[in-house]
């Protein structure tokens, strides 16, 4: 439940930063105020931190491997999840293009160290934050959103189809 609650909580504020920094207010492809993108990006990150714990790196190298390799998988995400929405929705949500070093329309190497710059923010500020009130969040909620969820997903894809 612990993971399900980080997904949920950075999908809703990944949804509510993005509408608020992007022109258009738009944030994803779905119908509800979440991004899941956002979670899922940060259930990765998390999964890398623990997986680097066991590793028992010095603290130094430990930082500068979470940022690569987050900012690496986040990027690929990203491409993917790009090329995805275009092939199953014929809708570009962006496009990096104009980016001085893109690769490809959906990531460049700026995107990139935003993604590995977010990460170091998360594990190190936001999580400890996080971690004072993330359980005492009932589990209900947890399993109200995850129907709304899914009931967003169908949605989507009946009237975006």
């Amino acid at each position: 439940m612990y993971y399900l609650k980080f997904f949920f909580l950075f999908s809703i504020l990944g949804h509510f930063i993005e509408s608020f920094f992007y022109s258009s207010g738009e944030s994803g492809i779905l119908l509800g105020w979440w991004t899941p993108i956002y979670g899922i990006g940060t259930l990765i990150i998390l999964f890398i931190h623990k997986y680097l714990d066991k590793l028992k790196l010095n603290k130094p190298l430990k930082v500068i491997t979470l940022f690569f390799a987050c900012a690496i998988f986040l990027c690929l995400i990203e491409a993917v999840g790009g090329y995805l929405i275009k092939w199953l929705f014929n809708i570009e949500l962006w496009n990096y293009s104009n980016h001085k070093f893109h690769i490809g329309k959906y990531t460049s190497l700026e995107m990139s160290l935003l993604w590995g710059l977010s990460s170091i923010l998360l594990i190190y500020y936001l999580k400890p934050l996080c971690d004072k009130f993330i359980n005492k969040i009932p589990n209900y909620y947890v399993y109200i959103l995850s129907f709304l969820l899914v009931f967003d997903l169908f949605a989507t894809i009946i009237i975006k189809s």
